[in-house]
């Protein structure tokens, strides 16, 4: 009797260790379910947000082409990146479509994006500069014109005085950068040293090199010459920007990375303009335009890896 007694209880204890077991395996398997399940909500909401960053991407993508179609220029090289953004655009908007999912290749979109608006600006500028320096030459053009329609009546030697001056004013007195080229360079030996270099993380300096051309009527004397260079985000780099460091160049203003006083005699003179950068280079494309006597005598671009 008593052995049935000792036995009955310990088939209690199991059965009580195997209810609390049972217990146990069930909170855990809810306590899992829930996790999974808000994993699985987390994972959509995730997936709903990288989404609408597409479409918002994609949106403002659209519109930049937009903007950017509205650009046009006589110059030809202006108008080649143009078509060249342009391109870029077009092959992100595919980009933004085949991604939409990619919460990694939707952010590297929404920074060139960013990018690109910030270079249109410089775009904006610059051919607002182009159009104003046309109006001013189609203007004393015109001008010239009616003052030897005017003076058509008088002597053979007039004339061809009138003629001469004809060509004198067509020759112009503005000067031309000609053969501009650009490199970065990084200096060794203590600075003795160039090494030329297209890694933006190793460039110290961005070298402008060109020829001040030849000129028999524009005015002799010391000239500044100044270097602008247009960053790949769309910044002016300058040592400072204070009032110190602006240039006026077609009519605008703007911050020259680098100045060069040269003593102009009439005659072609080869210039080597270093221009420093105090937060360093960025890889992308530089744009650098030259400028002197209030005009830009120059443009060239540099990419850096």
């Amino acid at each position: 009797m008593e052995a049935n007694k000792e036995e009955k209880k310990s088939s209690n204890k199991i059965l009580l260790i195997l209810l609390a077991l049972l217990m146990l395996g069930n909170v855990t398997f809810a306590w899992l379910w829930w996790k999974e399940k808000n994993r699985a909500n987390t994972v959509v909401v995730e997936k709903d947000q990288v989404i609408i960053e597409r479409d918002n991407v994609k949106g403002d993508l659209l519109r930049l082409q937009d903007e950017y179609s509205k650009l046009e220029t006589s110059d030809k090289l202006v108008q080649a990146e143009l078509d060249a953004k342009k391109a870029e655009i077009a092959e992100l908007i595919i980009q933004a479509e085949k991604h939409k999912g990619d919460a990694y290749i939707i952010s590297k979109l929404r920074k060139e994006t960013e990018t690109l608006r910030s270079i249109m600006k410089h775009f904006v500028v610059q051919i607002d500069s182009l159009n104003t320096f046309s109006k001013v030459v189609v203007a004393e053009k015109a001008k010239v014109s009616a003052d030897l329609t005017a003076e058509r009546g008088v002597t053979t030697q007039l004339t061809k005085d009138k003629e001469a001056l004809q060509s004198t004013v067509n020759i112009g007195s503005i000067l031309k950068a000609e053969n501009p080229t650009v490199k970065g360079v990084k200096f060794k030996s203590g600075g003795t040293k160039e090494v030329e270099t297209n890694k933006a993380s190793r460039v110290e300096r961005i070298k402008v090199s060109f020829v001040l051309g030849e000129n028999k009527i524009a005015k002799k004397g010391v000239k500044p010459v100044y270097v602008r260079v247009m960053s790949p985000d769309g910044k002016e780099i300058t040592k400072s920007a204070d009032e110190g460091n602006i240039v006026k160049f077609n009519g605008s203003k703007g911050y020259y990375a680098a100045k060069q006083d040269v003593n102009y005699k009439n005659e072609a003179i080869g210039l080597d303009v270093l221009c420093p950068s105090p937060t360093g280079f960025i890889p992308g494309k530089y744009l650098i335009d030259i400028i002197c006597d209030d005009v830009i005598v120059g443009q060239t671009s540099i990419m850096l890896k």
